[in-house]
C-alpha cells in the first residue's frame, strides 16, 4: 500500500504531475470563458438594443479598457506583495474570491433598460463593466500566474498552456455556437433580456469551474523562492522597468496584443457582416466554432512538438501561416452567398491553424518569461510580470474594438438599423474584417519572430542556471 502511495508522489513528496493538474487547469480558464465570452456581444447589445449611440460607446468602452488595464498591474502587485499565510496558495485564495463574484457580476453588463434616459444608461454601463472587471481582474491575474507556480518543467509547462487553450476553446465553442442561437431573433436582431438571463447562468457554470480548478491543483514551486541572500522589498515601479527590459515578456505580449486587435476588433464588424452581407447572424457561432477545430486538432501534439523543435520556432510558423491566410480573405472574391461564406470559412480555418500552433504554447511562453525575469533580475514577480502583460493585452481589447466602431461608423454603420445596414455598408465590413485579421497576423510575427528571443537552446541553458542558482541558495 505505502509503495503504491509513494509511486503516485514525486520527489518533493508533491502528487506528480498528471493529467488532473491539466485538467484542473483547462477549468480555470473555461471558468474565465464563461464570464468573458459574452464581452464581444457588448458593442452589439449596447448600439443596437440600448439605443447608445457608437461614438459614446467607443469613448466609454475604451475608458473602461484603460481602467481595465491599469487595474491588473496594481492586483498583481497586491498580490504579490502579500505576505500573509493562506491554508493553501494565496493565489488560490484570491481565485476564490474572484470566482464569487463573477457568478452575477457578467450579467450587470447587460442590464436590459433600452428606454433609460442617456445618462442613465453611461452610468449602468460604467458601473457594470467596472464592477464585473475588478471581480474578472481577483481571479484572472493569479489564475496565470499559476502556471509557472505548478510545474517548473518545461514539458509540464507546454502541457498547461495547452490545456489551458483547450479550457479556453471549449469555453468559446460552446458559447460560439449556441449564443447566437439564443440572444437573436429571426430577424437577425439582439434581444437584451436574453442576453441578461443568459450571462446569469454562464456566471454560475464559471464558478462550478473556478471550484473544480482550486480544489485540484498542486503547487509544486516555491513562490518565495529566494534568488539572492536578501530579499528586497518589493517595488513595483522597478518590476515594471524590469519587465519593459524582458525581452520574451515584451515580445508575447505584442504577439497577444496582436491576436487581440484581431479578435476582439473584428468582433463587431464580422456580427454585422453576417447580419447584412450573409444575411443570417445564427451561424457565425457555427462558423466560428467550426474554424476553431484546428486548434483542438494540434492541442495533442503540442507537448511532443515543443520537445522536438522549441516554443518560439512553432510560435513563428504558426504567425507565418496566419498572414499568408488573412492576405487570401482580403484579396479572394469573398460573395453573399454559399460559395463566398465557404472561401471566408476556408480563410478562417487556417488562420485558426497558425493561430492554434500560437495560442497552444503563449502561456508556457510568459511561464518562461516570469523565469527569465528571475534569471536576469534576481526575481520572479510572477503576479507583477503576469499582471503587466494583461495590462497590454487589455489596451488592446479595448482599443481594437473602440477603433473599429469608430471606422464602422465612418464606413457607414448606423445603429439604429440593427441588423439591416446597407449592402454598400455591408461589403464594406467584409473588407474591414480581412483588415482587422491581418494586421492582428502581422503583429504577432512581430512580437514572436523578431522580439521574443527564448529559442530552444537559450531556454535550455537558462533552466539549467537557474536550477544550479536555487540549489545554491536552498544549500
Amino acid at each position: 500500500m505505502s509503495k503504491t502511495k509513494n509511486a503516485a508522489l514525486d520527489a518533493n513528496g508533491f502528487r506528480k504531475f498528471g493529467i488532473r493538474d491539466n485538467l484542473a487547469y483547462a477549468a480555470g480558464d473555461f471558468g474565465c470563458n464563461m464570464s468573458f465570452a459574452l464581452k464581444g456581444t457588448m458593442v452589439i447589445f449596447w448600439t443596437q438594443f440600448m439605443k447608445m449611440d457608437s461614438m459614446v460607446y467607443a469613448g466609454l468602452f475604451l475608458i473602461c479598457q484603460v481602467w481595465d488595464a491599469i487595474n491588473d498591474p496594481l492586483i498583481g502587485s497586491i498580490v504579490d506583495a502579500d505576505r500573509r499565510k493562506y491554508k493553501r496558495n494565496k493565489f488560490l485564495a484570491y481565485i476564490w474570491f474572484g470566482s464569487l463574484g463573477l457568478l452575477v457580476a457578467g450579467a450587470l453588463c447587460f442590464v436590459p433598460w433600452p428606454s433609460a434616459p442617456a445618462m442613465a444608461k453611461n452610468i449602468i454601463f460604467v458601473c457594470g463593466y467596472v464592477l464585473w472587471d475588478a471581480f474578472y481582474t481577483v481571479a484572472n491575474v493569479p489564475y496565470g500566474s499559476l502556471l509557472s507556480l505548478i510545474s517548473e518543467d518545461a514539458g509540464d509547462r507546454a502541457s498547461l498552456s495547452a490545456w489551458r487553450s483547450v479550457g479556453s476553446l471549449v469555453g468559446q465553442m460552446a458559447t460560439m455556437a449556441i449564443l447566437p442561437m439564443l440572444i437573436y431573433d429571426e430577424n437577425n436582431n439582439i434581444v437584451g433580456t436574453r442576453v441578461f438571463f443568459t450571462a446569469l447562468v454562464m456566471g454560475f457554470f464559471g464558478f462550478l469551474a473556478f471550484q473544480f480548478m482550486i480544489r485540484n491543483t498542486v503547487i509544486r514551486v516555491n513562490e518565495n523562492v529566494k534568488c539572492s541572500e536578501e530579499r528586497q522589498k518589493f517595488n513595483v515601479l522597478h518590476a515594471m522597468k524590469n519587465f519593459m527590459k524582458n525581452r520574451p515578456a515584451v515580445g508575447a505580449t505584442l504577439a497577444a496584443m496582436g491576436m487581440f486587435l484581431g479578435m476582439q476588433g473584428a468582433t463587431a464588424a464580422s456580427t454585422v457582416m453576417f447580419q447584412s452581407y450573409f444575411n443570417n447572424v445564427r451561424i457565425s457561432g457555427l462558423v466560428a466554432m467550426f474554424v476553431m477545430i484546428p486548434i483542438i486538432l494540434f492541442t495533442p501534439l503540442a507537448r511532443k512538438m515543443v520537445t522536438k523543435y522549441g516554443k518560439k520556432e512553432l510560435a513563428v510558423v504558426g504567425s507565418v501561416v496566419s498572414v499568408a491566410a488573412c492576405t487570401l480573405m482580403l484579396v479572394l472574391p469573398i460573395t453573399p452567398d454559399g460559395k463566398g461564406i465557404a472561401i471566408f470559412i476556408g480563410c478562417q480555418f487556417i488562420n485558426s491553424l497558425g493561430m492554434g500552433i500560437y495560442s497552444t504554447v503563449s502561456w508556457s511562453m510568459m511561464g518562461d518569461a516570469i523565469d527569465y525575469n528571475e534569471w536576469k533580475n534576481n526575481s520572479r514577480e510572477e503576479g507583477t510580470v503576469y499582471s503587466l502583460h494583461s495590462f497590454f493585452r487589455k489596451l488592446a481589447q479595448g482599443f481594437g474594438p473602440s477603433l473599429a466602431l469608430v471606422i464602422m461608423s465612418f464606413l457607414g454603420y448606423v445603429e439604429a438599423n440593427e441588423g439591416n445596414q446597407t449592402f454598400e455598408v455591408a461589403l464594406r465590413m467584409r473588407y474591414l474584417v480581412a483588415a482587422l485579421y491581418l494586421t492582428s497576423a502581422v503583429l504577432q510575427f512581430i512580437g514572436l519572430a523578431i522580439i521574443y528571443n527564448l529559442d530552444k537552446k537559450t531556454l535550455a541553458t537558462m533552466q539549467k542556471e537557474l536550477d544550479e542558482r536555487r540549489d545554491t541558495a536552498n544549500a
